[in-house]
């Protein structure tokens, strides 16, 4: 029997799944400090949804079969189809615009490279009904915020932007067939991970002749959108982009986003601006990517309404701080922590039996380094450290207020993921609780027990 997890996928020990609750509170938090709320659906789905236009990989690379029914199922590879087709569900009665965000699992039956597994979280926020390119400069916004509360600077990452419009008006002033654009824009978002040969030899295979490799190269190194507007006179995305830039620099982000005419998205149904954050360098994988995708609705049926969102996976983005040595350090709550929680509860209960019987022996406190002394004095003995006082001030605030303070919350936020705190503040109402009605039923310990230290005004 093998013990490995399935090829492609991961096992999230308690050390990683604090790292990966730490970076999904970060997602949560920037989305509904911008005004997002939360969504999710199945991870099955019809396999129709996601067969789309020839030439999407996706579609190549669905986790697929047939269930007892007869009908095709599928993992879903990605979250945006089943967004549309939440959307079309109600779209008569939702009040556009609706700002959505989810953090689904994915699966993709792909190739495996560094930064790229067969399934992996995803942060997705997406915009839907609201007209003009202030829809994605909200996004790049909400991107910004995220990046750096995860503690990326400035000079440690960068949105690149381009427009589905440019290339498509590219690709006609070559004359590139229309029905042969897909394809080669596919083959286009390999430019920065393949060879310059091997990118030839695609866009050959593609249907492109030498001299339209050429001057499709000479346009790829154009970054200047004054410079492109001259060549492509009355490209709308041109305008869009301009736009976009305006709203960037009075923001105060000028420096943070940048005019790359590489930037494809390797999905069909991108209409107009996509961009990724990536390295200023581009030393590893895209951490995010996305765009305008105003014709998906329209391709299951509905009407055609605006929409821009990303995807943001958390392969790329955890690696990536490990490498720049910003990975969260996280505290977990560890047995010790436990212990001086309910200990210190059992003593502001003064219920000895709390003390010797339901929590264990004077020697038990001992194993884990905590001096009966100590958990009497609480705050005023001199052996704790930081942390540990913090915990004693929630111990002592959940007896006494039945809460723990907004001040003392967040200094435990500093160490402990939202499941630690809730735990502590579980642990301490309900050792709080069983004291209480062990003092009210006047139960007392064994009388070998050790008993707790009287002392003086404590």
């Amino acid at each position: 029997m093998d013990l490995q997890p399935v090829k492609g996928t991961r096992d999230f020990f308690p050390d990683q799944m604090r790292q990966r609750n730490w970076l999904f509170e970060v997602w949560r938090k920037v989305s509904m400090q911008a005004g997002f709320e939360e969504y999710d659906t199945c991870v099955l789905e019809h396999e129709e949804l996601y067969i789309r236009k020839a030439g999407d990989e996706i579609s190549q690379q669905l986790y697929s079969f047939e269930d007892k029914a007869g009908r095709r199922l599928s993992l879903r590879p990605e979250m945006t189809p089943s967004l549309a087709r939440m959307i079309l569900q109600h779209q008569r009665s939702l009040p556009l615009p609706v700002r959505w965000f989810s953090i689904p699992q994915c699966f993709r039956y792909e190739r495996m490279t560094k930064g790229r597994r067969r399934e992996h979280f995803q942060w997705n926020a997406d915009i839907i009904g609201q007209h003009g390119i202030v829809a994605e400069a909200e996004i790049l916004m909400l991107l910004i915020s995220a990046c750096r509360e995860m503690g990326l600077e400035e000079n440690e990452m960068r949105i690149f932007f381009n427009d589905r419009k440019i290339l498509n008006s590219i690709l006609e002033k070559i004359s590139v067939p229309s029905d042969i654009h897909d394809m080669v824009l596919v083959v286009l978002d390999k430019h920065d991970k393949v060879s310059a040969e091997s990118f030839v030899t695609m866009m050959t295979e593609a249907g492109l002749d030498e001299s339209q490799i050429s001057q499709l190269l000479g346009y790829l190194e154009m970054d200047d959108l004054g410079t492109l507007s001259s060549e492509l006179s009355g490209c709308g995305g041109i305008e869009a982009l301009q736009e976009l830039m305006g709203l960037v620099e009075t923001a105060g982000f000028r420096n943070c986003c940048v005019f790359d005419m590489t930037i494809v998205r390797g999905l069909s149904y991108y209409t107009g601006p996509v961009f990724e954050i990536n390295h200023p360098e581009k030393k590893h994988r895209a951490i995010c990517g996305g765009g305008r995708y105003d014709s998906l609705l329209s391709t299951y049926g509905g009407e055609t309404i605006p929409a821009v969102g990303f995807g943001f996976g958390d392969v790329v983005i955890l690696d990536v701080l490990e490498e720049c040595g910003m990975s969260p350090e996280l505290s977990r709550l560890t047995p010790h922590d436990r212990e001086l929680l309910i200990l210190r509860t059992g003593w502001n209960a003064q219920a000895v039996y709390e003390w010797a019987k339901h929590v264990g022996s004077v020697g038990r406190a001992r194993d884990h380094g905590l001096e009966p002394i100590w958990i009497a004095q609480g705050g005023d003995a001199s052996g704790w450290n930081e942390n540990e006082l913090t915990l004693i001030e929630a111990a002592n605030e959940m007896y006494r207020d039945t809460m723990i303070s907004d001040d003392t919350w967040a200094a435990l936020s500093e160490s402990y993921d939202t499941h630690q705190l809730m735990s502590i503040a579980w642990t301490v109402a309900r050792y709080r609780r069983v004291s209480m009605v062990l003092n009210a039923l006047g139960v007392q310990p064994l009388p070998t027990d050790e008993r707790l230290p009287m002392l003086e005004g404590y």
